[in-house]
């Protein structure tokens, strides 16, 4: 009895098919992006946290992204990287695992909609309202939107994976390359429809009101700059409303390309690819793409690697010409 427990609670994950020739290439390429997505994620974020001249709401908000961007990566690469030297009859999770995996995949992808929302409102207040953004946007009001932007995504994920959880299991096999909510419901024979009910409306209320509160506020934007007589303040709106939209779309094809591919069973393994890149591709380019289009931020990244080979040239007995921070 007490092995038919067990083993219930074994299930049986496929993940990503590598071919035994390219196990190491796959597992170094795997490797050298999780390191990326943590070191620059990360330093980001150290970098806005010890640098007063950074502490407003736009580089908050930027720490709120690269923080829900680590923890995303986090939850997916580690499991796949240990699963690549590991035979796919071998590839086996706890249920528990299972659920912890998947509330995160889901919480990352939710937390990702709600923090470019609010990052749209913010420049929609910077641009079309510049008189009133001190006073809207305090770090206080940030403190509040970034909490009621992980407390929604929380919530709403908590009765996604509650759903799934409450049923009884009568299979052991998930095809995914990692645990999500549908693998989870797909293993049980009870009915299923309250699941589909309330994840299809779910993923539409979140993805709906990410795209059209986007789309609304830029071309709000997109007008006030057109009408709007100083070219230099208009450029350079347009070119930060243009990073967070670049930001917004790749993160829009990384979720719906593996949707389309699943659609069709002989794309399958491309599938799986596609679905692992929503938790690889964003959080790789957003530290690059906020570090280059941002000019405050992009000149103190400079200052601290200027700073450091001041400081090396000056341990090894070199006249590095110093810069004042």
């Amino acid at each position: 009895m007490e092995n038919e427990t067990f083993n219930a609670d074994i299930i049986f994950i496929e993940g990503l098919k590598v071919i035994p020739g390219s196990s190491i290439p796959a597992f170094v390429l795997l490797l050298l992006i999780y390191i990326f997505i943590l070191v620059s994620n990360i330093g980001l974020v150290v970098l806005i946290t010890m640098e007063r001249s950074l502490h407003e709401p736009m580089y908050l908000l930027f720490c709120n992204m690269s923080i829900n961007d680590v923890f995303g990566a986090t939850a997916i690469i580690p499991r796949l990287l240990s699963n690549v030297f590991t035979p796919i009859t071998d590839r086996y999770i706890h249920y528990i695992d299972c659920v912890v995996q998947a509330f995160a995949s889901h919480f990352h992808a939710g937390t990702s909609h709600t923090v470019l929302m609010i990052m749209a409102f913010d420049r929609y207040v910077a641009i079309c309202n510049p008189l009133r953004y001190a006073t809207i946007m305090t770090n206080k009001m940030v403190v509040k939107l970034s909490v009621g932007a992980w407390v929604a995504a929380f919530i709403s994920v908590a009765i996604l994976l509650g759903l799934a959880i409450r049923l009884t299991r009568c299979r052991r096999v998930i095809i995914n390359p990692f645990c999500d909510n549908a693998s989870l419901f797909k293993l049980s024979c009870q009915n299923l429809l309250i699941n589909h009910i309330y994840g299809l409306g779910s993923a539409v209320v979140i993805l709906g009101s990410s795209l059209g509160s986007i789309t609304l506020t830029y071309l709000r934007i997109a007008m006030v700059c057109l009408s709007s007589k100083n070219k230099v303040l208009n450029s350079r709106a347009l070119q930060t409303c243009a990073t967070h939209l670049a930001v917004y779309l790749i993160m829009l094809v990384s979720c719906f390309t593996p949707m389309i591919m699943h659609r069709h069973p002989e794309w399958a393994d491309n599938g799986k690819v596609a679905s692992v890149m929503f938790h690889v591709v964003p959080p790789v380019l957003n530290p690059i793409i906020y570090g280059l289009q941002c000019k405050d931020l992009k000149q103190r990244i400079v200052a601290v690697f200027h700073k450091n080979k001041v400081m090396d040239g000056k341990c090894k007995g070199t006249n590095l010409p110093q810069i004042t921070p």
